[in-house]
């Protein structure tokens, strides 16, 4: 998994240790019902500890396996110890069938040597998640020598992330998870900080539109010291490489904590690249023929810039001259420019057939409802993903796009931090939008085959 996601090991541990999980013992909401722990039940001592056992273990380091088995063997005698005064709480039942499936997934016997309860954590200098762990590790302790009360919160600090993704014709999600269509044709920076800086650039999608899509991007991370030099990965159609411009596919001691590394999930199609020293998870791909990204971050080090790079669409958006959508609202195109593109093509002698066939797939011409079915096959909610696929569609024709807008949605949802987030929907007045274009669309489709006839004649 991603180094940027603070506090887990490996996949399957983040339900053992998630915020919904600690607010169980407060309320359960299923039956409207509250019930406070008791001050004997210590589960969440038991998972404090996990923790502490495992957020600075690397999946990709020799002893690995062993070190998160003991992890699992202490955390289950702990559960053991409690069981009694915890008897009835859900968070209780929740970590103990949670230790069970994990323990089946990695293979670890029941018996066996366990982690110590209060280990020393080692400090690995190239990992974001160990550094602010042990920053904060540093003041708890300094704060609790000039203190004489307890009643503060003894858990970790978790670092605050951010997501930015960037897809279709081209849509962008910010930051601030501010959602807009934006025309932006040429070079221009996502992300410009002292750590990171990605680019991206924009062509036209089809003649008679403002709408472009991505066709290269360029990722540059920074130098760090004592974990990386600068590494720059670059991106274009048809040349989606797993490896940076230097021919290396990571940076750091491969023995310890690799600092920096890429991995390819698809060959020519998805890369995903981890920056595990400051934190950073970027996803690319290429779907038909242009590209798809999104980026996590931590949000201390997004804020690390200057007057001089203020410049970020993830950071403020798009100059609102560079807008397609209205503040949210995304209006569907009158007259579809994919007609345009397709009339044209009717006039050559080779035209036989009202789809265009590409190296990429296929082009048609869609209408509204048609639009809305071929975007439903993949987006079941009709969030702004789904009408981002149906703007798409109506503007060039692409069923790429459909794909496209799906993978962007799957990626934020495993990159973005805040599950109650993910969903933003259209502004209300879009339905009126809609049936207005709709219905233009239908005037359209009437005098269309009498146009054609004058074309071919």
């Amino acid at each position: 998994t991603g180094m940027g996601r603070a506090g887990c090991c490996c996949r399957g541990a983040e339900r053992l240790t998630s915020p919904s999980m600690v607010r169980h013992s407060i309320c359960v909401s299923s039956s409207g019902q509250c019930q406070v722990a008791t001050p004997q039940c210590r589960i969440q001592k038991c998972t404090t500890d996990f923790v502490s056992l495992t957020s600075h273990l690397n999946p990709v380091v020799d002893g690995f396996h062993t070190e998160f088995c003991k992890a699992l063997r202490a955390y289950s005698a702990c559960t053991q110890r409690t069981a009694k005064a915890c008897r009835g709480n859900l968070v209780f039942h929740s970590a103990v069938l949670g230790i069970s499936d994990l323990m089946s997934q990695r293979n670890c016997s029941r018996d066996g040597p366990t982690s110590p309860t209060h280990p020393e954590i080692p400090f690995e200098p190239c990992n974001y998640h160990s550094r602010t762990q042990h920053a904060h590790t540093q003041s708890h302790a300094h704060a609790h020598s000039h203190s004489h009360t307890h009643s503060h919160s003894h858990g970790h600090s978790r670092a605050g992330y951010l997501f930015c993704g960037l897809f279709g014709d081209p849509h962008l999600r910010t930051f601030k998870d501010s959602f807009q269509t934006c025309k932006v044709e040429g070079a221009w920076p996502l992300i410009d900080n002292d750590y990171l800086s990605v680019q991206v650039t924009n062509v036209p999608v089809v003649p008679g539109s403002s709408a472009t899509a991505t066709n290269k991007i360029t990722i540059i991370f920074k130098p760090y010291e004592g974990c990386t030099d600068q590494r720059v990965y670059q991106a274009v159609t048809d040349n989606l490489p797993a490896a940076f411009d230097d021919g290396t596919v990571s940076s750091g001691d491969p023995m310890k904590v690799r600092a920096l590394w890429i991995s390819e999930r698809s060959p020519g199609r998805h890369v995903e690249l981890h920056a595990g020293y400051i934190g950073v998870t970027v996803i690319v791909r290429q779907l038909g023929r242009y590209l798809t990204l999104a980026v996590r971050i931590p949000e201390e080090l997004a804020q690390a810039y200057d007057a001089t790079q203020d410049l970020q669409l993830c950071l403020n958006g798009c100059p609102s001259a560079e807008r397609i959508d209205q503040a949210g609202h995304l209006p569907l195109p009158v007259s579809p420019p994919a007609l345009g593109l397709q009339l044209q093509q009717l006039r050559r002698p080779s035209y036989s057939s009202q789809t265009q066939t590409s190296a990429y797939g296929s082009t048609q011409v869609f209408g509204v409802e048609g639009a809305r079915e071929r975007c439903r096959e993949q987006l079941e909610v009709e969030d702004i993903y789904f009408h981002s696929c149906v703007f798409d569609l109506l503007t060039t024709g692409d069923a790429n796009f459909t794909v496209a807008a799906y993978s962007a949605q799957k990626d934020m949802e495993s990159l973005h931090p805040h599950r109650d987030s993910w969903r933003i929907y259209p502004r209300s007045f879009a339905t009126s939008s809609l049936h207005f274009d709709s219905q233009n669309f239908k005037r359209l489709a009437l005098l269309l085959p009498c146009f054609l006839s004058t074309v071919l004649m």
